[in-house]
């Protein structure tokens, strides 16, 4: 089991940008797809963003498009999500997932992933 620890959560204000990173451990990540989520509290947890395992291919959730960007550094096993133009509305505990069987196309449920990290808090202000 491929062991994800996230990183670069904080608290900013509206219109701010952060940076999280995931690093992952335990196995090899490089031939797999992998993604973002995030959850508050009762609700289900979303789909973010999600990347094939080269970086060639990338999919986003509408309320994110053209403001987040995901991206993998797989020589250093890293996922990252870029986060521009911060919205209150994307408070939320973010989680880096991995998905172990190959897709061909990007999984956007989270029951798709079988690896998660403990997630890290994001909160913005208005």
């Amino acid at each position: 089991q491929v062991q994800l620890v996230e990183s670069g959560g904080g608290l900013v204000q509206a219109g701010d940008s952060l940076k999280l990173s995931c690093a992952a451990s335990g196995g090899p990540v490089s031939t797999h797809t992998m993604g973002w989520f995030r959850q508050t509290p009762g609700k289900e947890r979303e789909f973010v963003a999600g990347i094939i395992w080269n970086g060639e291919r990338t999919d986003y959730a509408d309320a994110v498009k053209g403001r987040f960007t995901i991206s993998r550094e797989n020589s250093k096993s890293m996922l990252y999500l870029q986060m521009n133009s911060l919205k209150p509305e994307d408070t939320a505990v973010y989680y880096c997932a991995l998905r172990r069987s190959l897709v061909v196309e990007i999984p956007i449920m989270a029951n798709e992933f079988e690896d998660w990290g403990q997630g890290t808090q994001v909160t913005v202000s208005s």
